[in-house]
């Protein structure tokens, strides 16, 4: 077959295969303009999962009868003033999306100008333009999408669902609610309920137009990012490592006010979560990222999605310090939505009072209250067991409550958890998860001055090993010395240990030791040794912390509640778990019925 030049017509249905990819898509496209053409205010209407309809309206800046008849053409497009792509500074620049959208759709577009008469109406269906006619309209403009892929068949069958677009569309839409706070948002249409997010603008207009977004919950249980760094802004919300989620969907990036999709952010994000959360567990973050534009290149994908940035180190090195920073400063703070889940389990009894328990105000009392009573010895059996202790409580004079964010030890209970009371409530704290925290955070101190301290064994504790962890373990001795671990080999089947970390105490030798060699031979590199310094500390840590089921005395778990207060990210262990609940004194009073 000889090669020919393709039709305009067929040229626009191919490029629309790029563009316009499902409705979301359409939807993403036109909302952009909209924004670029200053927009303050945009109404998108759907119906049929936008398969039907799709109206973007808004009050930017218009246009007149020559852009709107070069509006629809391929490549052409007002957001580039010059012939050059290292500086873009707007949302889009193809000018590919107009013609595309209407090579595959019944296409209308309304616009006026604020100093025009009235407005322009130009519609195109199947690529082919007509128009435009007057119209009477306010200023800004309005673009109809009807039936899409009616005449690509085969596209048509690859959409989803009605409810599965329209949700497509939602989520698109929210991302660039999220991006443009000073812009009001109305999205509606008889495929979905109503989503109104009002413009909000001044001193944390971000944190607002998040909290209407993702939900007051989020703003509540998040820190603030603010910092630059080599060029990089960094700026948004990172939940607290205690709030997270099963997936990754509630993790939100932008670079310049464009959402995008960046393997360099998304491993940014892991790195500086590293530490605190589950593996399975993903932190709800909304990260905003501003750097000059000549650093970043937006015309590596079709839709925009993705870019790519000049230096991506430094991009990641200043999201992991914002986001380590910010988590720092938050202390011991925990998510309070540890406290809803702990109340949600509490079950209060239902009483049913029938007529046989009604008590009569109108009839006499049957005896009187100063008339002794005779009770039978077998009504006390219901109390036996109350006697035997399940909680130890110590007296101790205690300072004002208010002095304290995590209050004063009242109780042990379980030999393992610790209640204390503040000035607003209740807390129960996990002795062994709060002390492992501390530990780890104290290695990780002394460790980033030069090597651990060690303390010498009197004897040296021989441990009997397979003979490959022992070669492991004699192989990676130099490097495990730099966290105070000192052995040997013993023999082909054992290691003698020396020195132990000085700040694990009296700690279980035997136990640390086969934890650091299932490590090594999980990460089968000696030389991951080095690269995996958290992991070893966190093992090193869970042996020396403070066991379950050791009791303590009251001077004990108060020093363990100061030391978690002066500790960055004490409120949650290295393994992502909570080292404490707290409830309000109005939760507690909610559990009792007085809330109401």
């Amino acid at each position: 077959m000889p090669i020919r030049q393709l039709p305009e017509d067929l040229i626009n249905r191919i490029a629309a295969g790029e563009v316009v990819e499902r409705p979301a898509s359409v939807v993403k496209e036109l909302v952009e303009n909209a924004i670029d053409a200053g927009a303050s205010r945009i109404v998108i209407t759907t119906a049929a999962g936008g398969k039907g309809l799709m109206r973007i309206e808004d009050d930017g800046h218009g246009m007149d009868r020559a852009d709107l008849l070069l509006s629809v053409e391929r490549h052409a497009t007002s957001k580039l003033s010059e012939d050059e792509l290292d500086d873009i500074r707007t949302l889009g620049f193809r000018g590919e999306a107009l013609a595309s959208i209407g090579s595959v759709a019944e296409l209308s577009i309304a616009s006026r100008t604020a100093n025009a008469e009235s407005g322009l109406r130009l519609e195109v269906r199947s690529g082919v333009r007509s128009g435009p006619v007057p119209l009477a309209m306010n200023r800004g403009t309005i673009v109809e999408v009807r039936n899409l892929f009616a005449n690509v068949p085969a596209r048509l069958k690859f959409l989803k669902t009605d409810r599965a677009e329209a949700a497509a569309i939602t989520d698109v839409v929210k991302r660039l609610a999220m991006a443009n706070p000073a812009v009001h948002f109305l999205l509606n249409g008889t495929d979905r309920s109503p989503s109104n997010w009002p413009a909000v603008t001044g001193t944390g207009a971000l944190e607002a137009r998040l909290g209407q977004v993702m939900g007051d919950d989020f703003a509540q249980n998040a820190v603030r990012l603010a910092s630059s760094r080599h060029g990089v802004v960094v700026a948004g919300l990172a939940g607290l490592p205690t709030y997270t989620r099963a997936n990754s969907l509630s993790q939100f990036y932008f670079v310049n006010g464009r959402s995008v999709r960046d393997k360099v952010l998304v491993g940014a994000i892991r790195a500086a979560y590293a530490d605190y959360t589950f593996r399975d567990r993903f932190p709800v973050v909304a990260l905003y990222i501003a750097v000059d534009p000549g650093e970043v290149d937006v015309n590596v994908h079709p839709a925009k999605a993705e870019l790519r940035f000049r230096d991506a180190g430094a991009v990641r090195s200043a999201v992991i310090r914002a986001i380590g920073e910010a988590l720092t400063a938050a202390g011991f703070k925990a998510s309070d939505t540890v406290a809803d889940d702990v109340l949600g389990a509490f079950t209060a009894p239902a009483y049913e009072t029938t007529a046989s328990q009604t008590i009569s105000t109108t009839a006499p009392m049957a005896r009187s209250y100063d008339q002794p009573r005779h009770i039978e010895p077998a009504a006390f059996a219901r109390f036996d067991g109350f006697t035997e202790p399940s909680a130890r409580i110590e007296a101790e004079p205690a300072p004002a409550l208010a002095e304290y964010p995590l209050g004063t030890a009242r109780a042990q209970m379980f030999d393992n958890f610790i209640i204390a009371q503040n000035g607003e409530g209740l807390l129960l704290v996990d002795q062994h998860a709060a002390h492992e925290r501390l530990v780890y955070e104290r290695f990780k101190a002394q460790l980033a001055s030069g090597p651990v301290p060690s303390q010498s064994q009197l004897i040296p504790v021989v441990i009997e090993l397979p003979e490959e962890d022992c070669a492991r373990l004699e192989e990676a001795a130099p490097e495990l010395e730099r966290f105070g671990l000192y052995l040997e080999r013993f023999g082909p089947c054992a290691v003698a240990v020396r020195e132990t970390p000085a700040l694990l105490g009296n700690s279980d030798i035997d136990g640390l030791v086969r934890d650091v060699a299932d490590g090594l031979a999980e990460w089968d590199s000696i030389a991951a040794v080095s690269d995996r310094m958290e992991a070893i500390i966190a093992r090193m840590a869970c042996h020396g912390s403070v066991r379950s089921g050791r009791r303590l005395r009251v001077d004990e778990m108060n020093a363990l509640l100061r030391d978690m207060e002066a500790t960055p990210h004490s409120g949650q262990c290295i393994h992502g778990r909570p080292t404490y609940v707290e409830l309000k004194k109005k939760d507690i009073e909610r559990l009792f019925g007085r809330s109401r």
